[in-house]
């Protein structure tokens, strides 16, 4: 594996030096999650990882997981209970072929859309809801439109595709819906508006653009062309901190989640940045993580999050759901 691709992974895998905190699920406020289910184990078949890293939910309810190391199921799509359904992809260049999946997501049309780090040709790839290809683009390189190691991805309601450059670059890049490039914003710093290791990306609703930036322990918040509007976070354990923050979603409801990984926690966040509460711990067991990286929620707003060291997915309910999701 190309040493560039190593070195955006290790933020996932160094689980030795992760802090652990106090009680299998840690919540605090009004807001409480509870552990539902959890589905996955190490394996090379359907329905197991090798190294499952990002998460995303259809219109449909179908989830979606991509395995960074996987020969092949690269891209496997389940039930919100864990039953498999299908899988696509296998190691090697070209369309459909994956050499390192890692992010993922999918637009309002259920498109969904794969980075695939040390591709030469198709950094980013976009597949039907069942794994058929339809486009892709991306070479590398240091130049507009191509990546260093591209991770994660974002899509827009107007189907503009932003796409964070972990590493040498450290920037995001937007492109139109036909993967033409539009533009790109970041340099490498501590600055607002620069990057050290950007991980995940979320757009929401209104076009505003959240980067996790985690080699500087923080959220940034831009509009879709790149204005930076604010940013959250710094290094520790407490409340609002983070020690190398992994992946980002949002409710329905607006509100932000991320994952922690040297934490080993899920923290939740107002749109502004404002603590809510956090739950996990560093271990096995359920409602524990061994490196949460990432995270996506229901329209009823569970919580699903890929559990990378523990090889599985785990489900949470917030504290007004009183039933199982189906």
């Amino acid at each position: 594996m190309d040493s560039r691709i190593v070195t955006f992974f290790v933020l996932a895998v160094v689980f030795s030096s992760s802090m652990i905190l106090n009680g299998a699920i840690s919540v605090y406020g009004a807001d409480q999650y509870s552990f539902v289910r959890k589905w996955g184990s190490y394996g090379a078949v359907a329905g197991k990882f090798s190294q499952p890293i990002e998460i995303a939910i259809d219109s449909k309810g179908y989830l979606y997981v991509t395995d960074l190391t996987a020969v092949t199921h690269d891209v496997q799509k389940f039930t919100k209970n864990g039953t498999y359904v299908t899988s696509w992809g296998f190691l090697g260049f070209g369309p459909g072929r994956f050499t390192n999946p890692a992010g993922l997501t999918v637009d309002s049309s259920d498109h969904v859309y794969v980075t695939d780090n040390g591709n030469p040709d198709n950094g980013i790839q976009k597949f039907t809801d069942n794994g058929t290809y339809i486009t892709g683009w991306g070479t590398v390189g240091l130049q507009p439109g191509a990546f260093i190691n591209p991770s994660g991805i974002g899509v827009d309601s107007s189907g503009n595709v932003y796409v964070n450059d972990f590493g040498e670059n450290n920037r995001v890049q937007k492109f139109d819906s036909n993967g033409d490039f539009v533009m790109q914003w970041g340099t490498v710093g501590r600055n607002d508006g620069q990057f050290m290791n950007p991980t995940d990306i979320l757009v929401d609703p209104q076009g505003l653009v959240y980067v996790v930036d985690s080699g500087n322990d923080r959220i940034q918040k831009f509009d879709g062309n790149g204005k930076f509007i604010s940013k959250w976070g710094d290094s520790g354990r407490g409340d609002g901190q983070f020690d190398r923050p992994g992946g980002i979603a949002i409710d329905s409801s607006g509100f932000i989640y991320v994952s922690d990984i040297g934490n080993n926690r899920v923290q939740k966040f107002t749109a502004d940045g404002q603590f809510v509460t956090k739950w996990g711990s560093s271990g096995s067991g359920d409602g524990q993580f061994n490196g949460p990286m990432g995270l996506t929620v229901d329209p009823s707003g569970y919580v699903y999050v890929v559990d990378i060291g523990n090889k599985r997915v785990q489900v949470f309910a917030p504290s007004n759901q009183t039933t199982v999701n189906p």
